[in-house]
């Protein structure tokens, strides 16, 4: 009888050892890797497999053994809400913290370059603000502003250069939050924004035809737009503004604009000299009838609609309050203006313009 019992307490003893030794195999198989700081990208696609995704995570060092992360799937119940997307994973990460990723879904936010650009910056401001962010050269950005056969839709539109115009597509670059690849070249970054400007101008109903109507190309309207746009603070005065430079257009008088000044000297100042005034560039509306040769800026949507129907008015002159709002006095005459520009003006220094459109020191 103690024969029997004896092989018997040898097959335990060994079943006992395998046992064993498969849970401690299975132990240390669903042990986290080496622990690291440096993430590692996976993408899990549309459709994988658990076995498939197992044994990715396991040539990418995420986990030890692809059987054992099967199996744990398995006995859990889990594999089946796994998101597909782009992941980052860090070696030394449970299975638990693994699983919870996938199924939540916490995928890599795309990097991407996203950037605000105001309505009225020159292209110069918009080279400026990108590469101080790093996203783009600025002398290379400037270059492709100035070279408008580059582009298709600059093409399409027949975007005029020469005639004295310093930047081609000034004004051509909608004003917007943009949101690019961060791999986004010079020329992806405007070519972005010319389509900004092309959707948004088909936002306005019978666009082309109220160009027409107005008699004036698309390069006029914008250049009417970018005066507006720089001179008008108070969104409801921009039809006014624009009634006011039409009405002086068609009385022949210079349009005397302190922006287009500003344009001419590259930089803006609060107040202009009476020697700003005499600058020789054809942006000068001082010294120069009608519009000048391209926009000074790159206006806003409201903008561009106030320069396509202007209100229509016997206005010829404005000057800005000095209340701080940042409005205007219109005038029909010179006289009226006269006394809008007593009524309004602080004291200003000796030798200074005041800072204000077709001002008493400007005429």
């Amino acid at each position: 009888m103690r024969k029997k019992v004896r092989p018997l307490l040898g097959v335990i003893v060994l079943l006992i050892i395998i046992i064993a030794g498969v849970a401690i195999y299975g132990w240390n198989a669903m042990q986290p890797t080496a622990a690291s700081s440096e993430p590692v990208a996976y993408t899990l696609a549309e459709g994988t497999s658990t076995a498939k995704l197992a044994g990715d995570l396991e040539s990418k060092g995420i986990i030890r053994n692809d059987f054992a992360f099967r199996m744990y799937l398995r006995w859990n119940n889990e594999g089946k809400a796994f998101k597909a997307g782009d992941y980052e994973f860090t070696p030394g990460m449970t299975y638990e913290q693994i699983v919870t990723k996938l199924n939540n879904a916490e995928v890599v936010v795309p990097k991407t370059m996203k950037f605000t650009i105001p309505e009225g910056y020159t292209v110069t401001q918009i080279a400026d603000k990108l590469s101080s962010a790093g996203y783009v050269d600025r002398d290379e950005f400037l270059k492709l502003v100035d070279d408008p056969s580059q582009f298709k839709q600059a093409r399409d539109w027949k975007v005029p250069t020469g005639n004295g115009i310093l930047h081609p597509l000034e004004g051509y670059l909608f004003p917007a939050t943009y949101d690019l690849p961060l791999d986004s070249t010079p020329q992806d970054v405007i070519a972005n924004m010319l389509a900004g400007t092309r959707s948004n101008l088909a936002t306005i109903d019978n666009f082309d035809q109220k160009l027409k109507a107005r008699g004036m190309t698309l390069h006029q309207l914008l250049t009417e737009a970018s005066l507006i746009e720089r001179e008008v603070v108070v969104p409801d005065e921009r039809a006014e503004v624009a009634g006011v430079i039409n009405n002086r257009i068609k009385q022949g008088m210079r349009l005397q604009i302190d922006a287009t000044v500003q344009y001419a000297l590259g930089k803006q100042k609060q107040r202009l000299l009476y020697s700003d005034l005499k600058i020789n560039s054809p942006y000068n509306t001082y010294l120069h009838d009608g519009l000048p040769p391209g926009p000074i800026a790159n206006p806003g949507i409201e903008a561009i609609k106030a320069a396509l129907e202007p209100k229509t008015s016997d206005y010829l002159y404005y000057v800005t309050k000095k209340d701080g709002s940042g409005g205007h006095l219109f005038a029909k005459t010179y006289a009226e203006h006269q006394k809008n520009i007593a009524a309004s003006k602080e004291t200003s220094a000796a030798g200074q313009a005041e800072s204000s459109n077709t001002s008493d020191e400007a005429n």
